[in-house]
């Protein structure tokens, strides 16, 4: 059961939550969560790709418009073990997918 994420239990994967709870803390500022589990025809509906790992339950997308809290953020993430993080003007994205490459961040 997640401490911080009760509203996006449902589908996701209980690993994933507790690093997230881990990194939510560290930050010590709310994550906002835009995106986190959908079902294969949301994620096509949206544009998501076809692999996506929200279908899997381990990927979250959270909100991040300002500099000081992409950078709390992300220094949180990385500092409980996330290594796979894409950053975009409004969001910060972060998974924990074992089936793809890690030690990796992209941009949107």
């Amino acid at each position: 059961m997640s401490k911080y994420f009760k509203e996006i239990e449902e589908n996701m994967d209980v690993d994933f939550l507790a690093k997230l709870d881990e990194a939510r803390e560290f930050a010590g500022i709310p994550f906002i969560i835009n995106s986190a589990y959908r079902s294969p025809e949301h994620n096509a509906k949206i544009g998501g790709k076809p692999n996506s790992s929200h279908i899997k339950g381990l990927a979250v997308d959270i909100k991040a418009t300002d500099s000081r809290t992409r950078f709390l953020v992300l220094e949180a993430l990385i500092s409980v073990g996330f290594n796979r993080i894409g950053i975009a003007d409004t969001f910060i994205h972060v998974d924990d997918d074992k089936d793809k490459s890690d030690k990796v961040i992209w941009t949107y």
